[in-house]
This record gives C-alpha cells, structure tokens and sequence, in this order.
C-alpha cells in the first residue's frame, strides 16, 4: 500500500559505477587513474556507520545491521516514509503508538530532520534506541556483548506487543543465524556473518506466535484491530488483491493492530522465506482496497515497490500456493481479471505491486504452469568435498558459505584456497574441527543454519525443506525435500533424536535445531 511514488531511476546509479566511469576516463587520457581519481565520499558509508553507532552505544554491529536489513534493506528511500511513517535505513517511526523516531532525537540531540534524511544520523538514532531499551532491561556490559541477550530489546524496538514483537525479533535473529550478504542501492556491500544463536526470549515465548489460521493453516494467525476491519461481508468474494506493504513484515502486522491505522489486509507475506500471517478472517472485510474491499481478499507483499530485492522466490512461491488456496476455496477465477493488483482496482490512487513485480511467473506459479526450479541446495546424499573438488555441491557449499556471511569467492563450483578458508572459518564458528573439509557433519550445520521454529508434522514452507537438507546430511539417508512435514520427515527427526539422545517426540524444538547447526 504505497505511500509514495517510485523513487527516480537514477537514485540507483551506484557511486562505484560512477568511479570506475571516472577511472576509465583518465586510463583512457593516459594519466595514471589511482593517483587522479578523487576518493569517493560515499564509499563505506553505511560500514562506517554501523561500526560507529555500535562503538558510540555499546550495540553489537552486526545486531545493528541485521535490524537495518529486516527494516529497509539498506535503502533509507530518501527520506521518504514507510506505510507506518518510519524513516531511514533503521526504520525510525513517528506515529500514535510507535515514537522511536522523537526517542532517537531526545537521546541524541539530532533533530528530527536529520535523523529522517542522513542516513549515518538515523543509524546514530537507531543504536541509541536499542541501547535505551537493553539500559531499561537491566542489561550489564557483558551482557550487551552477547548478542542472544539483546532479544527483547529487538522486540520491542519494532514497536509493537505480544506476537507481532515476536515475529519481529525472530525475523531479526533469522538474519543473525543465518548470516547476510546484501548491496546498499549505492553499490556498498554490508556483511553480517552466521552465528549459533540461542535467544533470551523472557516473556515472548514461542507459544505467542504459534496460533495456526482456521482458514489457512499454513499460516500464522495475529489478528488485527477491529477498527481496522468490519466483521462480515455485503458482497460474494470474487478478487484478490495483491499489494505491497512499503516496510517490514513485522512493522505492517504492528501497524494492523494500531487502532489508528484503520487500514489491514487478510494475509501478510514475509520477504525472505514467505512465511504467512492472517490478520483477517476470510468472512470478514479488510480495508485495503476501497471500493473492492467488499468483494476481495488482501494479500500485502514485505517489501516496496522500487526495490525488486524484496521480490524473492520463496514469496513469490508462498503467495502463490496462498492464491491457489483461495481461488479454490471461494470459487475465484484464477486469471488477471479476478487476481488484481492494488492499482488495478476500482477507485484506487496506488500504484502496487509496481513495475518490479512478475505477473508472468505468479500466475504461472498460481495456475501450475510454471513447473519446478532447480534446488541448488537438495540433493539425495550429500558427499565429501574438499580442496580439488568440483561440481554442483562445491556450488552448493559456496552459496551456503556466501549467504552466511563468509568469503567463499564466486559460486564457480571450483573447490579452491578461498573456499577452504570459508570452511575452515564456518567450522571454528560452529566449533568443529576446523580442517577445511565439507564432511556429514559440516554439511548438516551449514545446510540447517538459520532460524529455529518450532516443526512439526503439518509444518510446510522453506523452514522444512531446510530441515528435510539437513537430516539428509546427517543420517545418511535421503530425507525428501518438498517443504512438507509428513510421515517420512517425523520418520527421520526421531532416528536423528535417538541417535542424539535427545526427547524422541518427532517435534524440531530448540534442542534438536542446536545439535543439527552444531553438526553433532
């Protein structure tokens, strides 16, 4: 639901593309390039202002970054706001119930304009946020050098309570885990390395986001105000519609539960694993659409409309399963007349989903045509590779490496010095033994990294499959990969349970996920 246009093409011109068009230019005239060219203002900006703020506050950097990541993707839009009136690459919000953005002015003296508008000045503003909440929870200097005693700090810098702040920390901690590799729109990487993380969740227990949706059980359910909706409908459900959120996940769902809003949707859609929330019940009348809130059900996207890196796969995949579901369930068309974007309905003044979007591949997807991608990731046994090796799981293991945060170099399938060095750096972190060889144990700590949810049978989505790789790595055995928690995966949690004397319940808790990113 866009509250503003899409940026300007050339805001996306990255500073290292203009310096090498500068170098290029003085090769071309003969004059030696390093000695001439101007240094680049811009060049590790956002680095610099992470290792400042987390030097300044006493926030660990790659905490720092994680939450950048989750609230903008690095883009501070400039200064532009989010749905929920947020700004800057930290997501500072002035709204009725979430003041982040008046906070950070009072801590740091920054006025609000420049805490909107520079980005180093918003990240200051962030930092100092989290460390007033870590101060107000008790948190001691060695504490604070523990990122996992940071969670309910995290929860609550994303404004919201109960579920909504939990999935917000979790999808915080899922980037921490799982570790980042990600571009500023300007060009400048920002890296966040994988870690084991075990969070203090005090009083956010997993049972707070583990409602299931009566009307889509894939999903979560966190309902939201009930000014933001009205109970029942006054037309026959013919449309979805398709929208895209302009923030975060977690910051939309806070947002639907605002009284203020009066604004929601049916379902909300997570960016990075299309993990799925139902705010509203499928009888009821969401308010997303205006003139077609009668008649329609909502879907919002994580994400915003001039960003294509919010666009990836496994939402798309999720939305689209969602889609089918829908269509099937209320007798909806599945074609472009009846699955419409934001834009596309009557009365509308938005322009999501945006040019970015692929309409192509999601009604192929919605409708099956689309077929299967390769996983890149699955295979029916996962074998030792070291030094030397080459071929689609050396490519495997420098894609795992690369999302983790660690330096692998290209994915060229090519078993070489800076793969070792990878694996060798990913072991120590794991506390393996760390001689550069991908064996049963390496493979199932770097195929399972990432987030901990609690599985079970009935559980779908990527969490599985990533559960599915992993257990295949560590038995020995070929555990199928198809993203549903069935017989046969319950099957192979309670042999690996047993073999790791552990509680033999078929349900991946915290336990079970620890021995599996252990490689035990």
């Amino acid at each position: 639901m866009p509250r503003r246009p899409a940026a300007p093409a050339r805001r996306r011109t990255s500073a290292a593309a203009l310096a090498a068009l500068t170098v290029a230019a003085v090769v071309a005239a003969g004059q030696p390039a390093l000695a001439s060219a101007a240094p680049d203002p811009t060049a590790h900006l956002l680095n610099r202002a992470f290792a400042r703020a987390a030097t300044e506050y006493g926030v660990p950097r790659d905490l720092l970054a994680a939450v950048g990541y989750g609230e903008s993707h690095f883009d501070g839009h400039q200064g532009l706001p989010s749905q929920d009136n947020g700004y800057g690459v930290m997501h500072l919000v002035s709204n009725p119930t979430n003041r982040s953005l008046e906070k950070a002015a009072a801590l740091t003296g920054a006025s609000a304009a420049q805490l909107r508008e520079n980005t180093a000045t918003n990240v200051l503003g962030g930092a100092a946020v989290l460390r007033s909440y870590a101060d107000a929870l008790g948190l001691d200097q060695d504490e604070r050098l523990d990122v996992d005693s940071w969670y309910p700090a995290v929860a609550r810098y994303g404004g919201a309570e109960g579920p909504a702040a939990a999935l917000y920390a979790d999808t915080v901690f899922s980037f921490l885990a799982g570790g980042l590799r990600a571009k500023t729109p300007e060009g400048e990487e920002i890296t966040v390395t994988s870690r084991p993380v075990s969070p203090e969740k005090g009083d956010l227990a997993p049972s707070a986001v583990s409602t299931r949706s009566a009307d889509y059980p894939s999903a979560l359910w966190v309902p939201a105000s009930t000014t933001n909706y009205k109970s029942g409908r006054t037309a026959d459900i013919d449309k979805v519609v398709i929208h895209v959120t302009q923030g975060s996940y977690a910051g939309s769902i806070s947002w639907f539960q605002d009284p203020a809003a009066v604004v929601s949707a049916h379902y909300v859609i997570r960016s990075s694993d299309g993990q799925i929330t139902q705010m509203v019940r499928d009888s009821d009348t969401a308010y997303h659409a205006k003139s077609a809130n009668a008649s329609s059900l909502g879907i919002e996207h994580e994400g915003w409309i001039d960003d294509p890196s919010w666009f990836t796969d496994a939402m798309y995949r999720s939305s689209a399963a969602l889609t089918r579901y829908l269509c099937d369930r209320h007798g909806i068309v599945k074609d472009r007349a009846h699955i419409i974007g934001h834009s596309e309905a009557p009365g509308n003044d938005h322009t999501d989903p945006g040019p970015y979007w692929d309409w192509t591949y999601y009604m192929q997807l919605v409708d099956g045509s689309a077929g299967g991608t390769t996983d890149a990731l699955s295979f029916p046994s996962y074998t030792t590779q070291q030094s030397g090796s080459s071929g689609a799981q050396v490519k495997a293991v420098q894609q795992l490496l690369n999302t983790q945060g660690y330096e692998a170099g290209s994915v060229d399938g090519v078993f070489g010095s800076a793969t070792t060095s990878a694996v060798q750096a990913f072991q120590r972190a794991r506390g393996l033994s760390a001689d550069g060889i991908v064996g049963a144990k390496t493979w199932t700590a770097l195929l399972s990294a990432g987030t901990t949810p609690e599985l079970r049978q009935g559980s779908t989505g990527e969490d599985v499959k990533r559960l599915q790789r992993s257990l295949t790595a560590a038995l020995g055995t070929t555990v199928s990969v198809d993203g549903e928690f069935g017989s046969g995966t319950a099957t192979a949690v309670r042999t690996f349970q047993t073999g790791h004397g552990l509680s033999v319940d078929g349900i991946v808790g915290a336990a079970t996920w620890a021995a599996l990113q252990s490689g035990s």
